[in-house]
C-alpha cells in the first residue's frame, strides 16, 4: 500500500519524469490520467490498423507468392523444352556434318590446299612490285583467306576462278615492262604521284632514277643514292621508249644488288677515309705529276734544240750544246788537256739545269709509301682500341676499320708507282742529254788533239 503522504512526491516525479519540451503539460494528477488513458487508446487504434495493414499485405505477398511459383513453372517447362531442342539440334549438327564430310571427299584436301594457296599468293603478291600497279587485290585473298578459315565456310567458283586469274596475271605481269602512275616518297619525304615503270617484278624507275619499294608500306622511295653512271645512264632510254629492245640494269635479286651497290663507297669517299694522311699523299702526288710533266717538257723542248744544234756546230745557240760549243769556240788555241778541263767544267755547269728537281721526284717516289703505311698503322691502332671497347662480336666492325686503314696504303702505292715511272723517264732523257754533251765534247777534244798532231 502506497501512503498518501508519499503521493506528492511520486506525482512530482512523474512530472520530472517528463519531457521538458511538452507544451501541454496538464496542471493536476487528474489531467495527467486522462491524458495517459488517452494516449493508450491511441496507441492500441494505431496498432489495430498496422495489424490489418499487415492482413492486408499478406495476403497480398501470398498472391504475389503464388504468381511467382507459376513463373518459375512455366520456366522450368520451358527450359526442359529447349533442352531437348539443344540436344536434337546437337544431334542433327553431328549427323549434318558426318553427312558433309562424307559428300565433300576429296574436295575438302582441295579446299585446304586452296586455303594455302591463297596465304600463299597473298604473301608473295604483298612482297612483289606489281603490288604498286594492282594493291586491290591483297583485299580479296585476305577476304578469302579468313572465309576459309571458319569451320564448314567453302570458297564459291567466283572465288576460286578469281585466285586463279590473280596468280595468273601476276605470272604475265613478270614479264612486262609497264608505265603506269604511282605515288612515290622523294627524299624530302613529300609523296607526288609521278609516271613509274616497271621492268617485270624486278626493278622500277622513274625520272631517271631508280626506286625502292618497301613491302611493309606498299610505297615507292626514291634512293638516297644512286648506283654507278654506267648504271643509270640507260633509264631514260628505257622510259622515253614505247618500243622494241633496249639496254637496261637489270637487279634480278629484285633489290639486293642494287643496295649493295648504293653502299658501296665511291672514290670521293674512299679518298676521304684516307684522312689527313691520305690527303698530304695526294697532294704530293699531285706536286710530283707537275714537276715530272714540268721537266718533261722542258727537256723534250732542249732535246730538239740540242738535236738541231749537233747539225750546226759552228753557230752556237742558246742550248746546252751551244754553251759547251762556245767554250770551244772561245779558246781555239788551248791544248787538248786545257780545253777537254773547260768542256768538262762546261757539262758540269749544264748539268744542274738538266736534272733540275729529279732529286724531289725521286723523294716523293719514296715518301709516298711511307705516308701510306704512316695512315695504316694509324687506322690499325684506332681499330684495335674499338675491338677493346666493342669486343670482335660485329665482324663488320673489325673489316670496316681494316678497310679504312689501308686505304692509306693504297693511296701511297697509287702516288708512288706513277711517280717512279716518270721519275725514271725524265732521268733517261736527262741522262741521254747529258751524254750528247759528253760525246760533243769529246768529239771535240779528239778534233783538237788531232789538229795539234797534224800541226
Amino acid at each position: 500500500m502506497i501512503k498518501w503522504t508519499t503521493l506528492p512526491a511520486f506525482a512530482l516525479a512523474l512530472v520530472v519524469a517528463l519531457p521538458v519540451a511538452a507544451a501541454d503539460t496538464p496542471p493536476n494528477l487528474d489531467a495527467l490520467l486522462e491524458k495517459v488513458k488517452a494516449g493508450r487508446v491511441q496507441d492500441a487504434k494505431e496498432n489495430a490498423a498496422r495489424l490489418e495493414k499487415f492482413k492486408a499485405d499478406k495476403a497480398a505477398q501470398a498472391r504475389l507468392l503464388e504468381q511467382a511459383r507459376g513463373e518459375r513453372s512455366q520456366g522450368e517447362a520451358r527450359s526442359h523444352e529447349l533442352e531437348t531442342a539443344f540436344e536434337e539440334n546437337d544431334q542433327q549438327l553431328v549427323e549434318l556434318e558426318a553427312q558433309l564430310k562424307e559428300r565433300l571427299g576429296s574436295l575438302k584436301e582441295l579446299f585446304g590446299v586452296l586455303q594455302q594457296a591463297a596465304g600463299d599468293a597473298r604473301g608473295q603478291f604483298e612482297n612483289s612490285l606489281t603490288h604498286v600497279q594492282f594493291p586491290e587485290r591483297i583485299e580479296f585473298l585476305n577476304e578469302l583467306a579468313q572465309k576459309m578459315g571458319q569451320t564448314n565456310r567453302l570458297a564459291s567458283m567466283e572465288e576460286i576462278e578469281r585466285l586463279w586469274f590473280e596468280l595468273q596475271r601476276e605470272m604475265t605481269e613478270t614479264g612486262k615492262v609497264v608505265r603506269f602512275p604511282a605515288k612515290v616518297i622523294t627524299l624530302d619525304g613529300a609523296e607526288v604521284e609521278k609516271d613509274v615503270v616497271r621492268v617485270g617484278a624486278f626493278n622500277v624507275v622513274a625520272d631517271g632514277k631508280y626506286l625502292s619499294f618497301v613491302p611493309e608500306t606498299g610505297n615507292l622511295i626514291e634512293l638516297g643514292r644512286q648506283p654507278a653512271a654506267r648504271y643509270v645512264d640507260r633509264i631514260p632510254e628505257l622510259t622515253s621508249a614505247t618500243s622494241g629492245y633496249h639496254p637496261f640494269a637489270l637487279d634480278p635479286s629484285r633489290g639486293q644488288i642494287l643496295s649493295l651497290l648504293i653502299q658501296a663507297p665511291s672514290l670521293r669517299e674512299r679518298i676521304d677515309q684516307g684522312g689527313v694522311v691520305g690527303y698530304v699523299t695526294i697532294g704530293l702526288g699531285v706536286l710530283g705529276l707537275l714537276i715530272a710533266l714540268e721537266r718533261l717538257l722542258v727537256l723534250t723542248v732542249t732535246g730538239m734544240r740540242v738535236r738541231l744544234q749537233a747539225r750546226n756546230p759552228d753557230k752556237p745557240g742558246n742550248n746546252p750544246l751551244g754553251r759547251v760549243l762556245k767554250v770551244y769556240h772561245d779558246n781555239p788555241k788551248a791544248d787538248v788537256e786545257t780545253l777537254e778541263l773547260k768542256l768538262s767544267e762546261a757539262i758540269l755547269r749544264e748539268t744542274p739545269r738538266i736534272n733540275r728537281l729529279l732529286m724531289f721526284l725521286k723523294i716523293i717516289a719514296v715518301v709516298a709509301p711511307l705516308l701510306g703505311l704512316l695512315g695504316t698503322v694509324t687506322g690499325m691502332i684506332i681499330t684495335f682500341q674499338a675491338i677493346t671497347l666493342f669486343g670482335t662480336g660485329d665482324p663488320k666492325l673489325m673489316a670496316g676499320g681494316i678497310s679504312t686503314a689501308l686505304i692509306t696504303t693504297v693511296i701511297g702505292l697509287c702516288v708512288a708507282i706513277p711517280i717512279v715511272l716518270l721519275h725514271t723517264l725524265v732521268s733517261t732523257r736527262a741522262r741521254r742529254l747529258t751524254q750528247i754533251l759528253e760525246e760533243q765534247a769529246a768529239g771535240l777534244v779528239a778534233a783538237q788533239s788531232e789538229q795539234r798532231h797534224a800541226a
